[in-house]
């Protein structure tokens, strides 16, 4: 199937880990023969937690089995692939009931009584953005940060064209029939496997001693494929300098440094090209996740972007799951009021852009991006 029909029926981008492939690649194995059910991860757990069968819409939309248009099953491309699209469960939305605790969950947990369980958002981002603290109404962009940077707007519609095809970009839904248009960025990924490589130190002097070299001295495509596999990062990174004849960086504070201008460069050209693809534009950009907890990190994407920068909650998967629980229960408004309360119990950090854009603009244009 051509990619260009495959992202006109799914809108989601190219990815080798996507379900679409993992059961297209099972063909006619035994165990895909003999399974007479299929679960993702999260409806597996509330599956042990209640014994009922269902499939959370957010999570189902990143499988490139469902159109993002219907937020149903893409039968389509189902039936031409030959995946049977009938072994998941119905599918479930956010706040929707999922069973009640088994007998023997309610023993281990010292629960007692008729305990409800609610489907949330179960795709992970999907619960993060429902926590992102933007003020109603508000022109914001997010990045949910973590071992992967997710870079993207908050949409009605999904964007099908072939242009946001070749800009890997994706459809995924989220909650209250939006859509999660992002792209997927390697993240902090590149610093944890420096650290892990240097006998993780600590990464409060790291930081500090980075923040003291020269600017974009040195940069990577942080989202090349080179850099997917773990192990010997650090040469690596060195490795894309000397070949793109930049300077080397050789202590961790400098490779520390390009790793975050790279990724501040990556959140840059992500964002430029989701306001481009979408017309949408961004006022202010709200990083949530554990890379809020990295102010060199907030501050250069600031700079990188030029708009305001809010960081935080880190937490704002398992906040986002939480207010999605309270609304189906009645204790939180809609997703604007579930906003306010998260800016309201955890006012997000501010980080002002310093200078112009312009040195950012060079860095992209030294490794050969728009």
């Amino acid at each position: 199937m051509p990619a260009a029909e495959l992202y006109a029926a799914t809108g989601l981008q190219y990815a080798p880990f996507n379900t679409l492939y993992q059961l297209t690649a099972a063909t006619g194995s035994a165990q895909l023969a003999a399974a007479r059910h299929a679960l993702l991860i999260p409806d597996l757990i509330a599956y042990w937690l209640t014994g009922t069968l269902g499939t959370e819409l957010t999570n189902a939309s990143t499988t490139q089995l469902v159109d993002p248009r219907t937020s149903d099953w893409s039968h389509g491309v189902a039936d031409r692939l030959g995946v049977d699209v009938g072994l998941f469960p119905p599918l479930r939305r956010r706040g929707d009931p999922a069973g009640l605790l088994l007998p023997h969950v309610l023993a281990d947990t010292e629960l007692s009584g008729l305990v409800p369980v609610t489907a949330v958002a179960s795709h992970d981002t999907a619960s993060a953005v429902a926590a992102v603290p933007a003020a109603d109404g508000a022109d914001f962009a997010y990045l949910c940060t973590g071992t992967w940077s997710l870079a993207g707007v908050e949409l009605d519609a999904p964007v099908l064209t072939e242009e946001s095809r070749e800009a890997n970009f994706t459809n995924e839904l989220g909650i209250d029939g939006t859509v999660r248009y992002l792209r997927n960025i390697m993240g902090l990924w590149l610093l944890q496997e420096c650290l892990r490589a240097w006998g993780d130190p600590d990464l409060g002097p790291l930081l500090v001693a980075a923040g003291k070299v020269s600017p974009l001295r040195s940069v990577v495509d942080a989202g090349a494929s080179e850099f997917l596999a773990p192990g010997r990062m650090p040469e690596r990174i060195a490795q894309a300098c000397r070949a793109s004849g930049q300077p080397v960086p050789a202590p961790p504070a400098e490779t520390t440094r390009c790793v975050l201008d790279s990724l501040a460069l990556a959140h840059r050209r992500a964002l430029a090209d989701a306001r481009r693809l979408t017309g949408r534009a961004i006022d202010v950009v709200h990083l949530v996740g554990g890379g809020a907890r990295n102010a060199l990190l907030c501050q250069l994407t600031a700079d990188a972007c030029g708009v305001p920068l809010l960081a935080g909650p880190a937490e704002a998967a398992a906040l986002g799951n939480v207010l999605v629980q309270a609304r189906a229960h009645g204790l939180v408004g809609g997703r604007a009021e579930a906003r306010a309360l998260v800016a309201h119990a955890l006012p997000p950090t501010r980080y002002e852009p310093r200078g112009d854009t312009t040195p950012w603009q060079a860095a992209q244009e030294r490794l050969g991006t728009r």
